[in-house]
């Protein structure tokens, strides 16, 4: 049986960067798992969920919120375990504590290729908005990783 909790850094951080090594393309130094964990702790919302199966993590799911709008981030089920509603349980998961933080809108954003994942956001009433997502890299705040030894 599994569940979701909140991220706890001395029970989870192994199992979700292994998660995030499985299930996503790390192709920029900025989405480094290590770099994203560190980065929202530091925010201590309470808006980082991890669903677990004894003791492995099994899926993950990061949400933001600016007083305005709501962010789902690093949604991930392992491969083993898709298609038996633990997305939908996450995304459901933040969406509540969104929702009982006031939050008006929740946006989220995924590769235009990645039509599966667009199929499953449409599924729970997302929609593809038409809008250009811009971005741009502090390098700065881009910290190394640590090395062990």
């Amino acid at each position: 049986m599994n569940s979701i909790v909140g991220y706890s850094d001395r029970h989870h951080r192994l199992g979700v960067i292994s998660l995030w090594e499985t299930v996503f393309e790390y192709d920029t130094p900025h989405n480094r798992p290590d770099l994203s964990i560190d980065k929202k702790l530091a925010v201590a919302d309470q808006l980082f969920f991890v669903a677990v199966e004894g003791n492995d993590v099994i899926g993950t799911l990061i949400a933001g919120y600016d007083g305005h709008r709501g962010w789902l981030y690093s949604v991930a089920v392992h491969p083993s375990v898709r298609g038996q509603g633990l997305g939908t349980a996450l995304v459901r998961q933040a969406e509540q504590a969104l929702t009982a933080l006031g939050c008006l809108k929740i946006n989220l954003q995924i590769r235009n290729t990645n039509e599966g994942v667009r199929a499953f956001y449409e599924s729970l009433g997302y929609a593809v908005e038409h809008h250009i997502s811009m971005g741009k890299k502090i390098e700065s705040n881009i910290t190394p990783p640590v090395r062990a030894g």
